[in-house]
């Protein structure tokens, strides 16, 4: 069976390694140069060469000069084509015209056509490798047939299967290096999603998204749960969203429906007048050799699905258990999918339950740093304020209500009342940790900015995109850096507005904190302390200024 070929992004752009093209510039060139040589010095032995000279001498030095441009735009990086398919087929058709050109049946230039066909493979795989290798033998075919319709047809019927032959191995081991390099690709971005600090559902999403992008999937579903007494969690990935949902064990029953350490592979009929094309095949993950499963008992299931063709997998966890399915609506998904498939889970999953693990540590970690703050909130904030408004109403008592300054003693006294009200409620979120949520994030902040609005008179407002989501483990990094932001519009500008506006975008939070300038445009500035947070969680800040004057922050966080 012919390897499947996944596309994956790669460093170098969707066409992969820029050195590579390079090289075949280079080497069509030097086809190109060895094939005028070898007209110009054996023009006799190129059979209706002789007769067609001026055409031959024209193909071969229009190639010359085709060969000569691409390699120019290459190394340009200006070349429209770029080493796509197109330059491939264009090759196609001046090695007819070659062969057309230089004797049809006793051409010495139909080895030519291994060059596109190898090419072809090791750059786009087995798949078009295929179509190459087949219209490289109708060309070589009919151009034989025009340049000589009494050519010995022996020897063109060897000449077109040795073709065919070679050509198919070509493809074949090109469609398979390709499918290897790209599933090594995916295995190294998989790698670099374990990290604790994205938290485990954002890790576990991304992996779900980088898994569907590279088996072209409809759905990439993952069931798993950590004991018996708890709810099943299902992961949903879709090319567009990924969703988590809870279910019991009726719910999730379909979807173990499999032996526990049991390999699943299914693809539809290629015809509903060919039901024998219908694969379903099980494999236990200790053997190597596959079982057919009637697909009778996978009716339901493929209902479920919405698949034409599914593979699952087990999870390897060393606590819990669960399944992962990719599913497809178009690609026909093979064995070789699935075994790769839990070649992925394999690595991925005992990551995962590390993470798990970390969390749970950084967790207890936090919840006793947590209560040592919280403490020493009170002792070293709290107290102090509460000192500070009983001196203050110990003023207020003392001063008459005609006083000139006994309104300014009673705002004082308000204002100090409700700061110790919202550092007790503060105090009280990080003891608990209750405020951690994105909307919990989103109410905090709109709750700063009305605080800032009451007691100086600046108004910011707080705008987060539709789809705006956080992990509780960039909260309150989050909250800081955007605290700090309003403290310095409110200590180093005479702005009397401001805004900050949080969206997601490209797997990267997006901060931007804006203020107006009425004293102009000031200098250069980096707000240190704001700085320092957005480097340590990994991100970059830039300072610009609008059309309008205004002065914008803005930073970038991966999540």
């Amino acid at each position: 069976m012919p390897p499947v070929t996944h596309d994956i992004d790669t460093p170098t752009g969707r066409n992969g390694d820029v050195a590579g093209a390079s090289m075949v510039f280079i080497m069509r060139l030097l086809l190109a140069l060895s094939a005028l040589l070898t007209l110009s010095i054996a023009p006799g032995d190129l059979g209706n060469a002789s007769t067609q000279g001026a055409l031959a001498w024209m193909v071969f030095s229009a190639y010359l000069a085709h060969s000569m441009t691409l390699l120019v735009a290459a190394r340009r990086h200006g070349n429209p084509f770029w080493h796509g398919k197109l330059v491939y087929w264009l090759d196609l058709g001046w090695y007819g015209l070659m062969v057309y050109c230089s004797g049809g049946s006793n051409s010495f230039f139909f080895p030519f056509f291994f060059f596109v066909i190898l090419t072809a493979s090791f750059q786009w795989g087995f798949d078009e490798g295929a179509r190459i290798t087949l219209a490289s033998s109708l060309v070589l075919a009919l151009a034989t047939w025009l340049a000589d319709q009494s050519a010995n047809q022996a020897n063109l019927l060897l000449r077109t299967t040795f073709l065919l032959a070679l050509g198919y191995m070509i493809s074949y081991w090109g469609g398979l290096g390709l499918t290897q390099r790209h599933r090594l690709n995916l295995l190294r971005r998989v790698s670099q999603l374990s990290n604790p600090r994205f938290g485990v559902d954002q890790t576990i999403a991304s992996m779900l998204q980088q898994t569907g992008r590279f088996y072209h999937a409809s759905n990439c579903l993952l069931l798993m749960r950590g004991g018996a007494d708890e709810l099943w969690q299902l992961h949903s990935a879709t090319p567009d969203k990924v969703t988590l949902s809870h279910l019991s064990d009726a719910a999730a029953a379909p979807l173990l429906a499999f032996a526990p350490k049991t390999l699943v592979q299914y693809a539809g009929a290629l015809h509903p007048r060919l039901p024998r094309t219908i694969e379903a095949r099980q494999r236990e993950v200790s053997q190597s050799r596959w079982e057919a499963l009637p697909p009778a008992q996978l009716v339901h299931l493929i209902d479920l699905l919405d698949a034409s063709s599914f593979i699952s997998v087990p999870l390897p966890l060393r606590k819990g258990q669960g399944r992962l399915y990719v599913v497809s609506g178009a690609e026909r998904l093979t064995r070789g999918d699935a075994a790769f498939l839990h070649q992925l889970a394999t690595q991925f999953f005992p990551v995962i339950e590390n993470i798990i693990l970390l969390d749970r540590l950084a967790s207890d970690a936090a919840f006793r740093e947590r209560q040592k703050i919280a403490r020493d909130l009170h002792d070293s904030t709290i107290q102090p304020y509460i000192g500070l408004r009983h001196g203050i109403s110990a003023i207020r008592q003392s001063v008459q209500t005609e006083h000139p300054s006994a309104a300014e003693l009673d705002k004082l006294l308000d204002m100090t009342s409700q700061v110790i009200t919202d550092m007790r409620a503060f105090a009280k979120t990080v003891r608990e940790g209750v405020a951690r949520q994105e909307t919990e994030l989103l109410v905090a902040l709109r709750r700063q900015a009305k605080q800032v609005q009451e007691f100086y008179g600046l108004s910011i407002s707080i705008e987060a995109a539709e789809d705006f989501r956080l992990s509780d483990r960039l909260a309150a990094e989050v909250f800081q850096i955007v605290n700090e932001g309003m403290s310095n519009i409110r200590k180093h500008t005479r702005a009397r507005a401001g805004r900050i506006h949080l969206k997601n975008v490209d797997d990267q939070l997006h901060i931007r904190i804006e203020n107006e300038t009425p004293e102009g445009p000031p200098a250069q500035f980096l707000p240190g302390s704001i700085a320092e947070r957005t480097t340590a969680l990994g991100g970059t800040i830039e300072i610009s200024q609008t059309a309008q004057g205004a002065t914008t922050v803005h930073i970038a966080i991966p999540v």
